[in-house]
């Protein structure tokens, strides 16, 4: 299975691109992992439906044909570590040929887009910046490979 974390933005040289970078190395030993920066609609002209729209439209280009899409939306599906690792991994199971992760600018996804996706995957119910977002996201990714080849980042709780 690959996996594909699409976001709008640019990326910077920042704290968070280097740890992003290292998840995503560390993803990349199980699955086929790539990070990928989409230009948020420039000139929106007070029109927010219309760079909605045109945001969409650039992440269905990028989103491979056959592959199941997530989008993260505050008001998604909440999951703990754990959760989120055998969600990954029946996907895996199914065969499904890739996962894209989807952050939206900060105007958010379209409804069109959210609609037609796979899942909606809250990690918070609090909005998080895009950086912070894509973070966590890489980081649970992690995590969710170590859950599942039984390694000794994931710790569950002592009591």
């Amino acid at each position: 299975m690959k996996i594909l974390v699409l976001w709008f933005g640019r990326p910077s040289v920042t704290l968070f691109e280097e740890q992003v970078a290292t998840y995503a190395k560390r993803v990349g030993r199980r699955w086929r992992a790539s990070d990928q920066a989409l230009r948020p609609v420039m000139g929106r002209d007070g029109d927010a439906r219309r760079a909605l729209a045109a945001e969409a439209e650039a992440v269905r280009e990028r989103v491979p044909k056959g592959w199941r899409m997530v989008v993260l939306d505050e008001r998604g599906e909440a999951h703990d570590s754990s959760s989120f690792a055998r969600l990954l991994d029946d996907a895996e199971q199914a065969g499904v040929t890739g996962l894209a992760f989807v952050v939206g600018s900060d105007l958010g996804l379209h409804d069109e887009l959210q609609a037609a996706a796979w899942r909606r995957l809250s990690l918070s119910p609090m909005t998080l910046p895009h950086q912070l977002a894509r973070l966590l996201l890489w980081e649970q990714q992690f995590r969710a490979t170590d859950i599942l080849t039984g390694g000794r980042y994931h710790r569950l709780r002592v009591q």
